[in-house]
């Protein structure tokens, strides 16, 4: 089994899993009862590119990341992830690393929420799925890999990390991704992937290492946070983290005051993104 393989089973599956199924409108007439490869790579965070690729064969070596995505994105049971697994050449997850895996209860619930922007992470802060106004706010993410698809690398490491804070939430803030790092790292001490995440944003940041060595402990609070969008300009937004103890994933939520201004941008900004999506 290879690449070919794999590619095959991505393109039967996508064939099978109905628009409403995904929790996608059915616009238009459409050929084929399945989801186009565009809803496929709206919903799984993954280029239209490069699920073109893998299903002709010509994409090699997917990622764990890739795998998951793809079968989350499919409403892929336990045998169907596992066998997309076997497929890739890769190992299932092992128990003792980070969850990966978002509950349809969840998956609803960010199809929903339409016009706020949504954002899953996993329990490192790894970006798990963003929905399309989330995306309005921070571009194509399907561009983001590797480390640069991680919360904390993106704020302690990337330059122009998105959203401006006053000092005190900005301390807050930093010290709830340092702690949340922390205790990651203690529940899932064989992943090795958080480990060296872990290793490598305390090379690259001594404002982490400095934290990382206080041992500094805190949980998240609503921040407020502004973010100096290209297209409609400073936007205010409060943002709000909830956690799912289960698949121990984070749930950011961004809202703006109703009736403000920074309400009024968001809203054109989302407008603007979905006419754009469409077209």
């Amino acid at each position: 089994m290879g690449t070919a393989e794999f590619g095959i089973a991505v393109r039967r599956r996508r064939d099978q899993v109905s628009p409403d199924a995904a929790g996608l409108a059915a616009n238009g007439a459409r050929r084929a009862p399945g989801l186009r490869r565009e809803e496929l790579a709206l919903l799984a965070g993954i280029s239209v590119d490069y699920i073109t690729r893998l299903e002709q064969g010509r994409a090699s070596n997917p990622s764990p990341q890739v795998v998951e995505s793809l079968a989350r994105a499919l409403r892929s049971t336990p045998e169907e992830r596992a066998h997309l697994y076997r497929l890739a050449g890769l190992a299932l997850p092992e128990s003792g690393t980070v969850p990966t895996v978002i509950p349809p209860a969840v998956q609803r619930m960010v199809e929903h929420l339409i016009g706020i922007p949504v954002a899953v992470f996993d329990a490192s802060w790894t970006l798990l799925q963003a929905n399309p106004a989330c995306e309005a706010i921070l571009g194509d993410t399907t561009a983001w890999h590797g480390n640069a698809r991680n919360r904390v690398w993106r704020h302690f490491v990337t330059p122009g990390s998105v959203g401006r804070y006053t000092p005190d939430t900005l301390e807050s803030l930093e010290t709830a991704l340092v702690s949340d790092l922390r205790a990651a790292g203690t529940r899932y001490p064989a992943d090795t992937r958080l480990r060296q995440l872990i290793t490598d944003v305390r090379t690259h940041s001594p404002r982490f290492a400095e934290l990382w060595e206080s041992g500094v402990v805190s949980g998240h609070d609503t921040t407020i946070k502004t973010i100096d969008h290209p297209t409609v300009g400073p936007l205010t937004l409060d943002c709000a983290v909830l956690t799912v103890a289960g698949p121990d994933l984070r749930i950011m939520i961004d809202t703006a005051e109703p009736g403000s201004e920074d309400a009024q941008r968001l809203s054109l900004l989302t407008a603007l993104d979905t006419h754009t999506t469409v077209g």
